[in-house]
């Protein structure tokens, strides 16, 4: 993805303090340090405590979760987490929001832009799913998580999230241009994109574009400048 589409409208819990780690500091695993210092989200899922996948059904998600999922990690992908889990937040305040309880009303179509990697953040951490989901457990299928997911739909912020017990829902949205990429990264990336870049290029290259993710994660995950959480009328 490139800054141009991380720009656009993409968008936890309360985040800890910016350590200081250098993005390319690498950790045990492979992925930068700094992922250990990101919100985390804490979930119920019902149907993980029924099959005994989770006590209690407790599964907590990281960011590096959703960098898994989505094979890289970037403003959108990052925007995406923090979303789901500021809107999570409001409709759950301090309980354990559940999992597979949600709805996810995206506004744009399934192809447009990055809205299909934000869909999949969102499915991962709430559960909801398109007609591919899970069908349910039994004739009333229990624990399903088909049909929950939901694009083109009347939505002002990126999505929609809706409880399916109390129908209380809000909309979510990202300014990424809070966390703007430096003048450096500008003139850097026709070089790395479409020109002939030299190891140390792509390596700076790679620093910058974690350089803005970890603000965002660390510094801003609580900005209502940049993430904006409101509550959605439209929904039912």
């Amino acid at each position: 993805m490139t800054p141009q589409q991380d720009m656009a409208p993409a968008a936890g819990t309360p985040t800890p303090p910016a350590t200081g780690r250098n993005p390319t500091a690498q950790r045990r695993n492979g992925m930068p340090a700094f992922f250990d210092d990101a919100p985390t989200l804490t979930m119920r899922d019902p149907l993980a405590a029924f099959l005994g996948a989770a006590e209690d059904g407790v599964i907590e998600y990281t960011y590096a979760d959703a960098v898994r999922l989505a094979g890289h990690s970037c403003p959108t992908v990052a925007g995406a987490y923090l979303m789901t889990l500021r809107g999570l937040r409001a409709l759950y305040g301090d309980a354990l929001p559940e999992r597979g309880n949600v709805e996810v009303s995206m506004r744009d179509q399934a192809d447009s832009g990055t809205t299909g990697v934000i869909a999949a953040v969102v499915q991962l951490l709430t559960g909801a799913a398109r007609e591919t989901g899970f069908h349910g457990i039994g004739p009333g299928g229990r624990f399903s998580r088909q049909d929950l997911l939901s694009f083109d739909q009347p939505v002002s912020g990126t999505f929609a999230l809706r409880r399916r017990d109390t129908g209380q829902a809000v909309q979510v949205e990202l300014d990424a241009s809070v966390v703007p990429w430096p003048d450096e990264m500008r003139s850097l990336l026709p070089r790395v994109v479409v020109g002939s870049p030299t190891p140390e290029e792509e390596r700076r290259f790679g620093e910058l574009w974690q350089q803005r993710v970890q603000r965002m994660l660390l510094e801003h995950a609580d900005d209502p400048e940049m993430v904006a959480v409101s509550e959605w009328t439209e929904a039912g």
